[in-house]
């Protein structure tokens, strides 16, 4: 399942990686960098 973007959904991004496996720290970082792409796209 993909990842949502955006500030809001990134405690659901880490719950969703934790249980696919990934150790805390990891999921953490993956779910800022997914949050930071939207903010990214944005000001394009």
């Amino acid at each position: 399942m993909p990842l949502k973007t955006g500030k809001k959904n990134i405690g659901k991004n880490i719950k969703t990686e934790m249980k696919a496996g990934k150790p805390r720290k990891q999921a953490i970082a993956i779910a800022l960098s997914v949050a930071k792409k939207n903010k990214n796209k944005k000001k394009k």
